[in-house]
């Protein structure tokens, strides 16, 4: 039970300093031009993150990870829709809807597969990993990288941030910038 709570407690701090360094770049960038609006609007943003973990209920009580045969299909979807974008050269939306649709019908071939079912979500989630910029993810070894820990903090959260938008799109986010902090570090 401690573990389940431990993990719980890291995947919230986790995205929480995520967001806080991302607004706190946003800020940077605005002050330095002066722009007073800016940083205000980044503190009201920062209090609303604050009363939002301290008061919404983000999961439930019930502890569950994702099964690891699910996850694996995390890096996939980015590496396809990373290839599609920057070597096919479609963009990265066009990617991404390319991606996603053919995702879509993977539960079709077999309509009672409870696991097909779960994949469209985990090729879903890899794919917001591949539709960053290529200066942004500069080769395919950062795509499967950040693939494999987008795929790690989607099995943690499993019963976390329920009901709220973006947690696809979040957990790809906290894997590319934790990929990409430590791609800076060892540069």
């Amino acid at each position: 039970m401690r573990k389940h709570k431990a993990i719980r407690i890291f995947m919230v701090l986790t995205v929480l300093l995520i967001q806080v360094a991302f607004l706190t770049t946003i800020a940077k960038e605005q002050f330095e031009t002066g722009n007073f609006t800016a940083l205000l609007s980044m503190l009201l943003l920062a209090l609303t993150l604050f009363f939002g973990y301290r008061y919404v209920d983000l999961h439930h009580e019930k502890y569950e990870y994702e099964n690891i045969w699910v996850i694996v299909w995390v890096p996939v979807g980015a590496i396809i829709c990373y290839l599609i974008n920057v070597i096919g050269g479609l963009g990265s939306v066009l990617s991404a809807g390319i991606t996603g649709t053919v995702a879509s019908f993977i539960p079709e071939i077999n309509k009672e597969s409870g696991y097909l079912k779960k994949l469209p979500a985990a090729i879903y989630c890899g794919v917001f990993v591949g539709m960053s910029s290529a200066e942004i993810v500069p080769s395919i070894g950062f795509v499967i990288a950040a693939g494999m820990l987008a795929g790690v903090f989607l099995m943690l959260s499993k019963n976390m941030f329920l009901g709220l938008g973006g947690k696809l799109g979040t957990v790809a986010f906290g894997g590319v910038v934790i990929v990409s902090l430590l791609y800076g570090l060892m540069a």
